[in-house]
């Protein structure tokens, strides 16, 4: 079951990060977005009352009035990698960043994962951000004309180190 996090899944859902990465630095990202105010949403995977992944989009800063966010970071349980829990969870949280009316979605990921969600270094080319560049800096359009303009943004205080 996909579900919104809640205040009170916190400890499971940082396990799971820290169990998904393989140290904590995640796990603080997650937390230091939420204390700053910057997630759009959480959704997190549940089988039979355990938390078994968590998946994450906080706001940019971009210089047009459309609400564009990141996703960082999706997380699964180790054991249970390549079952399609965070594919599951990738594509609730692309149509809930729609539902909330994002105009797009950045990620800093797995060239070799997104793409099957829709994102793309292609769609990216034309956006500014300290972490531009490469094949792992990907974007996905939820509206037409998302991504068809330069664009600048920046990412939540979060993300520097």
């Amino acid at each position: 079951m996909i579900r919104f996090a809640r205040a009170a899944d916190r400890p499971a859902i940082a396990e799971v990060v820290e169990a998904a990465f393989g140290q904590p630095d995640e796990a603080r990202l997650v937390e230091r977005l939420r204390a700053d105010g910057d997630v759009i949403l959480e959704l997190v995977a549940e089988t039979d009352g355990r938390l078994d992944g968590h998946i994450l989009l906080s706001r940019l800063w971009a210089d047009s009035a459309a609400l564009y966010a990141a996703l960082a970071p999706l997380a699964v349980r180790p054991d249970l990698q390549r079952t399609g829990v965070g594919s599951s969870l990738a594509r609730a949280a692309v149509e809930q960043a729609r539902e909330f009316g994002a105009h797009g979605i950045i990620v800093l990921g797995d060239p070799a994962y997104y793409p099957r969600f829709g994102f793309s270094a292609g769609a990216a080319a034309n956006v500014k951000s300290v972490y531009a560049g490469g094949p792992a800096f990907m974007a996905l359009a939820l509206e037409p004309d998302a991504f068809e303009a330069p664009l600048s943004v920046i990412y939540p205080d979060a993300f520097s180190p």
